[in-house]
């Protein structure tokens, strides 16, 4: 059964940025949208790029290879709604970020 994995401290997730992290081995992009924080599959669905590095705009998030757009609370792309990225469980635990993936 999949755990919680500590990724950062939430200091180091600004809002309105998202970061790059592995959690058991797993590509996850981090979020913090108004200070709530999501996390996602870090690897875009159309040629694998890395959705942690990409540009936030609100919920959004936008590919930087090839400008594919994705909603960070729901993975669905914003164009398609029904192809969407991973979504993952976040908690907030003494100013840390944890995460767990799915098996």
């Amino acid at each position: 059964m999949p755990e919680f994995t500590r990724v950062m401290s939430v200091a180091e997730l600004p809002a309105g940025q998202g970061r790059e992290a592995s959690v058991a081995g797993t590509p996850v992009a981090l979020f913090n949208v108004g200070g709530q924080l999501f996390a996602i599959s870090n690897t875009c669905i159309h040629r694998g790029g890395p959705l942690g590095q990409g540009f936030v705009d609100g919920d959004t998030v936008t590919c930087p290879w090839h400008a594919w757009m994705f909603n960070v609370r729901t993975g669905e792309n914003v164009v398609n709604g029904e192809m969407k990225v991973a979504c993952y469980e976040v908690k907030v635990e003494d100013g840390e970020i944890l995460v767990k993936v799915s098996e």
